[in-house]
């Protein structure tokens, strides 16, 4: 019996951490200090900006986009919001790819990075897809209820088989 409710606490816990992963907020911005590469998708011949709090109000910073062949550019601070902003063009001949962009504060010395992703497809032009994916019985949210209702109850009866038959086998009755 202790096997069996090892086995089954076990599953609950493991079910509840890949809920609790998977449910946790994702923060796609700039952490404390960090540096902001806007628009953070480009394609080759297109402006990027950076912007950073790291350096602190008034402060300036010397940015690298050397991984991207763009080389050394200037940040400098913006009027009254405590950010210090550069921005530096994405040369033609950039390949597809992500690169890490740095920011070296002048006077703390204090290093920032960012990444930058460059496509070949322009964000307007590109193709997201929509609709339901055809996975068969029980879809998440799929086109019909009543498929998923029978995915919901064929899962919960393997459930109570596997309950049953784990529980017989923990006695000793023969299986």
């Amino acid at each position: 019996m202790r096997r069996t409710a090892r086995l089954l606490t076990g599953a609950a816990l493991a079910a509840a951490a890949v809920g609790l992963s998977t449910a946790a907020p994702v923060y796609a911005g700039q952490d404390a200090g960090g540096l902001t590469v806007y628009p953070s998708s480009v394609v080759p011949g297109e402006q990027a900006v950076v912007t950073t709090t790291a350096c602190g109000e008034g402060g300036s910073a010397a940015g690298d986009a050397g991984a991207v062949g763009a080389g050394a550019f200037p940040l400098a601070p913006d009027a009254d919001d405590g950010e210090t902003t550069g921005h530096f063009e994405v040369p033609p001949s950039a390949q597809p790819g992500t690169y890490e962009i740095v920011a070296t504060c002048g006077a703390a010395g204090r290093k920032v990075t960012g990444d930058l992703v460059v496509t070949l497809t322009p964000a307007a032009e590109r193709v997201y897809p929509r609709g339901s994916v055809k996975t068969g019985v029980g879809g998440a949210l799929g086109p019909d209820p009543v498929q998923t209702a029978a995915g919901v109850a064929a899962l919960a009866v393997a459930a109570a088989g596997g309950t049953w038959l784990l529980h017989r086998r923990a006695r000793g009755d023969g299986i």
